[in-house]
């Protein structure tokens, strides 16, 4: 069995061992099993039972990530990500109007999309149309765009009476509890704590418990594997409004920015292995993977930026993913203890992600208005507007104008005037 380990994924030619992929695989799920309660949450927020939700996050998981290491034989996790969730919530539910299970069906359509791209070269020319500024100005509004979910969940920031936003209160026990986890969370993270996320969900479970947030007998409620709740959500895609623009419309979006980020993750995880052969097969495991989510119920996989923290402890093949997701399997048993997390532990871990993210800023040259205003667009609108596919396409449709205003149509691909083309008429049709 070791011996067949070793050969099929190449261990030696990667020059790496069957323990050091393993220990990485450790790593990175405990890096990112935060997404399990992170997303059950936001799911919720759309009407999907938070029980369910775990269920179908775990699974999309484990098969995610075991679809990228048999397949593409890479070290890239794949699970249910961070903005893309909050995209399916409050754009694609909350803002458009659609069922949850309206929502999943327009996961299915967009992940059938992604995977018809990945087998064919458009992918390849997608990469190389989108221009570098926008791709990191989507990272830094995504970022935004979690920070203020983030605070919200925490508290810290509510609907105000004067204002659009205002302070929460800060003497209540949920937003000290919250304030606390902030402060442990951001300590733990800067000092590399290993497994610093997970530590932070669980201190900040017990900080909420002793202010009085959580109550402690809901454990005892319920099966450790609430079977009944999941089995309906596997399968619950409805295509009723398949005709109907709104859906088309939320298809539209909601792949640009699967396409976008996708291709952005996995070719920048990809340069830190010095592997790049291996983004045709990493980019199909992706869609194929973005496709069962619906399926299995709940926002679309992407492959998350915690990759790197397995690549950073030695991860160099996809068994590197298959133990991550092997781990994700074995939680499933751990459901009843995640149920009880209080918004006041999560909260911390968005706002921590949005500032990671936000350091893709650095790499938009702003002195260049051409490039620096359409990203600026995109980073502001993704939040203020609270809306993921309208920020992107706000700066979509103001690259190519600015470049046009200056004289510098040239520097514009053919396939981004298509797709400014196609988000301005999304704006004409005002459904949202």
């Amino acid at each position: 069995m070791l011996q067949w380990m070793k050969n099929s994924f190449d261990l030696a030619g990667h020059e790496t061992t069957l323990k050091r992929e393993m220990m990485a695989g450790m790593i990175s799920f405990f890096t990112i099993v935060y997404i399990i309660a992170v997303n059950a949450t936001i799911l919720a927020e759309a009407g999907i039972p938070i029980e369910a939700g775990i269920i179908a996050t775990i699974l999309t998981c484990v098969v995610g990530c075991w679809l990228m290491g048999f397949w593409a034989n890479a070290p890239i996790i794949l699970v249910p990500g961070m903005g893309i969730n909050a995209m399916f919530t409050y754009t694609l539910v909350h803002s458009m109007g659609l069922t949850w299970q309206e929502a999943l069906g327009v996961v299915v359509v967009s992940g059938v999309i992604v995977t018809i791209i990945s087998f064919t070269k458009l992918a390849q020319v997608l990469l190389e149309a989108i221009p570098s500024s926008l791709k990191h100005a989507i990272t830094v509004g995504l970022g935004l765009f979690l920070t203020l979910i983030g605070l919200e969940k925490g508290g810290l920031i509510v609907k105000g009476e004067n204002s659009l936003l205002s302070l929460g209160d800060v003497s209540s026990p949920y937003v000290i509890a919250s304030i606390l986890t902030v402060i442990l969370a951001v300590t733990l993270f800067m000092r590399n704590v290993p497994a610093n996320f997970l530590i932070s969900i669980v201190a900040g479970t017990v900080i909420a418990a002793a202010l009085g947030v959580v109550n402690f007998s809901d454990i005892g409620g319920g099966s450790a594997l609430p079977l009944d709740s999941y089995l309906s959500l596997f399968g619950a895609v409805s295509f009723a409004k398949i005709g109907e623009f709104t859906f088309l419309v939320a298809v539209f979006s909601l792949t640009m920015v699967l396409l976008f980020e996708n291709i952005g993750l996995i070719n920048g995880h990809l340069g830190m292995i010095n592997r790049p052969e291996k983004f045709k097969r990493s980019f199909q495991a992706n869609g194929i993977s973005i496709l069962t989510s619906g399926f299995f119920g709940t926002s679309p996989t992407v492959s998350t930026v915690e990759t790197a923290a397995g690549i950073a402890a030695g991860g160099r093949t996809g068994l590197t993913a298959i133990t991550t997701g092997s781990l994700f399997l074995l939680s499933m048993f751990a459901i009843p203890f995640i149920k009880i997390i209080p918004g006041s532990a999560i909260a911390p871990i968005l706002i921590i992600i949005g500032v990671l993210m936000l350091q893709s800023v650095k790499q938009i040259d702003f002195q260049d208005l051409s490039e620096g205003f359409p990203a600026f667009l995109v980073i502001v609108m993704i939040p203020f507007s609270y809306s993921i596919a309208d920020g992107i396409a706000f700066g979509f449709i103001a690259y190519p104008l600015m470049k046009l205003v200056l004289g510098k149509a040239k520097e514009v691909s053919a396939p981004l005037y298509v797709i400014a083309a196609l988000f301005f008429l999304t704006f004409l049709t005002n459904v949202h």
